[in-house]
């Protein structure tokens, strides 16, 4: 992160270990990483100086096969843009996703789409769909799958405070479920959510 002024505290120049046993929140204001930490993360880029080590692996030396298996059974990710295709409808999103592993039956992603009032745009394009409509579709996407580490960049930044809260509910009972940690990117609030560790960008 060249040219910018960072805190102390700041993870970049400093050491951060993120533990799956735990849940953080990572803070900070506009431009200063937060979807380049969870890039790094991720394996999505790998322009650093230093070391990202993925279970004591450097980051750079992990193929990508190995990066395909990381990310069907250990990393499931929420991406700020959200990242999926608008030409196919919200259900099919789902569907291709959750078809990498078959984690979650057609029962239980109608369960979630519930929750969020989304069942009933299951065949709507999802290039149509608001963008509050396309964070709980990616939001829900993201756990179709097995995982260690839920990683959520900006995860609520279009959403309203009454779906927040359904949001919330179903991310921490399938932490819950898979006694997984998570790591929680915002500008500011933390939603609410209390014993987390935090991260300062």
């Amino acid at each position: 992160m060249k040219g910018e002024q960072f805190s102390a505290e700041s993870v970049w120049g400093n050491s951060c270990e993120v533990d799956s046993s735990f849940s953080y929140f990572l803070k900070s204001g506009s431009g200063k990483g937060k979807s380049t930490f969870s890039a790094y993360i991720m394996g999505l880029r790998s322009d650093y100086s230093g070391e990202v080590l993925i279970n004591g692996r450097n980051q750079k030396e992990i193929t990508l096969d190995e990066w395909s298996d990381l990310r069907q059974s250990k990393l499931a990710f929420l991406a700020q843009d959200m990242r999926l295709f608008p030409n196919m409808t919200l259900i099919e999103n789902l569907l291709i996703k959750n078809k990498l592993t078959d984690s979650k039956t057609e029962a239980e992603i109608n369960s979630m789409l519930q929750a969020l009032e989304m069942d009933h745009k299951k065949s709507q394009m999802a290039g149509t769909l608001s963008l509050g409509q396309q964070q709980r579709v990616a939001l829900i996407r993201s756990l179709l799958q097995p995982f260690e580490l839920l990683l959520m960049d900006e995860p609520f930044s279009h959403i309203d405070d009454l779906n927040i809260d359904k949001a919330l509910k179903i991310i921490l009972n399938e932490c819950e479920q898979q006694k997984a940690g998570y790591v929680m990117t915002s500008l500011g609030s933390n939603h609410g959510i209390e014993n987390n560790k935090t991260i300062y960008l």
